[in-house]
């Protein structure tokens, strides 16, 4: 087995970071426990690249690698070039360790000659992603660089269905129907991940019972929203959701306002997150996307943070949605780098999911409103179907 490190109209690397290179490349091979095979590695600058990009793909422009693999020869993978001078680059402009990073692009590049494909289907690019994670964290221990690929960590995002609004049609009437446990049948039925109940202190909606059931019936997973109280909570650990999730309340309020104000509380939510833990419980705080705040979070213990989508939902003006969506896309990286799983969710409909679907570190998305109102038109499981494609598509 060869790996053959060549340089094309650039200056070649020093000689002790491309036997580096060359090491771990060597040990990359022999954790994928893979036949012996040579390859080639070619570096070389931004103006060639952008030739090969051209030639061989219709792009006019350079990219920092491309990748050919070889199909008729049994002892050879195939090339990979690379953009030395871009790497250094983009290694710079993101504060990299430049071996470690053309390192990265090397394995990328080989996962293409072995035929992953981060450009086609749903489950590709994060199967291909995951691979060059598990390679990187088995050869280096930078942890800057690891975290830079989590945040282009791909997987298709969930859909957890919020079925209150239709204890909110029954409680008009004070009547036994529509009965939210068979809403949530029937969104699991459309495709949901998840449902969604909140427990208000007024018990405005969903009412205990109705947890209970859902809790006993579906096949998925159960996520109890509520305020931080001590009847919720003995609740809660009786009943034992897959995961609360905490939220500001206030009686006079027509739904959720805002995200959770951590300032002064730290304490006080952490002693809660970890009676739940205890309980088996996952904790999600709801929050907004502010860096202060979920800074504060961390310190709270809590496993999982819901990005409150509202301000990007309600800006009527384009640039208002823009800066929201901009403000949703730090709060997704910053929290993902913090460690929390990043959900996300309120005020978000058939019309507005699609850029905030898009943003990578987001893996579940809390909507209910937007699907009961269209359950009212097509039926639940067709609404939730629609909006989980809208979601998957967005992610496509």
């Amino acid at each position: 087995m060869s790996i053959y490190l060549q340089f094309l109209h650039i200056k070649a690397l020093p000689k002790d970071t491309a036997q580096a290179l060359k090491k771990k490349l060597t040990q990359a091979l022999e954790i994928l426990k893979l036949p012996k095979k040579s390859f080639s590695i070619i570096l070389t600058s931004d103006e060639k690249i952008k030739e090969f990009n051209r030639t061989f793909l219709q792009r006019d422009y350079p990219t920092n690698v491309l990748a050919f693999p070889q199909r008729d020869d049994p002892r050879y993978w195939g090339d990979i070039i690379i953009s030395l001078e871009r790497a250094k680059e983009e290694a710079g402009q993101y504060g990299l360790d430049l071996e470690n990073y053309l390192l990265s692009l090397s394995l990328h590049g080989f996962l293409h000659l072995l035929g992953y494909d981060h450009e086609k289907g749903l489950y590709a690019p994060w199967l291909m992603l995951k691979n060059e994670l598990n390679l990187i964290k088995a050869l280096t221990e930078d942890e800057k660089l690891i975290k830079f690929l989590q945040r282009r960590e791909y997987m298709p995002a969930k859909l957890a269905v919020n079925v209150d609004h239709v204890a909110t049609v029954r409680e008009a009437r004070k009547s036994y129907y529509p009965d939210p446990v068979h809403a949530a049948v029937l969104a699991e039925l459309g495709g949901a991940d998840g449902i969604v109940v909140h427990l208000r202190l007024d018990r405005r909606h969903i009412k205990e019972r109705d947890v209970k059931i859902i809790k006993e019936i579906i096949k998925t997973k159960l996520i109890l929203e509520m305020a931080i109280d001590p009847e919720l909570i003995k609740f809660a650990q009786e009943v034992k959701p897959y995961q609360v999730t905490l939220v500001p309340e206030r009686v006079e309020e027509i739904t959720t306002e805002g995200g959770m104000e951590l300032e002064g509380r730290v304490e006080e939510v952490k002693k809660v997150v970890k009676v739940l833990n205890r309980a088996g419980i996952k904790v999600s705080l709801f929050l907004n996307p502010d860096e202060k705040t979920l800074e504060l979070a961390k310190k709270t213990g809590a496993q999982i943070v819901e990005l409150h989508t509202g301000m990007y939902a309600e800006a009527v003006e384009e640039e208002k949605r823009l800066e929201e969506l901009a403000r949703l896309e730090r709060g997704a990286h910053l929290a993902k780098d913090l460690g929390f799983i990043v959900h996300a969710g309120h005020g978000l409909n058939y019309e507005n999911i699609g850029p905030v679907a898009a943003i990578p570190e987001i893996e579940e998305f809390s909507i209910g409103h937007a699907i009961v109102g269209r359950a009212i038109m097509v039926g639940m499981k067709e609404a939730v179907r629609e909006m989980k494609e809208l979601i998957l598509r967005a992610r496509g």
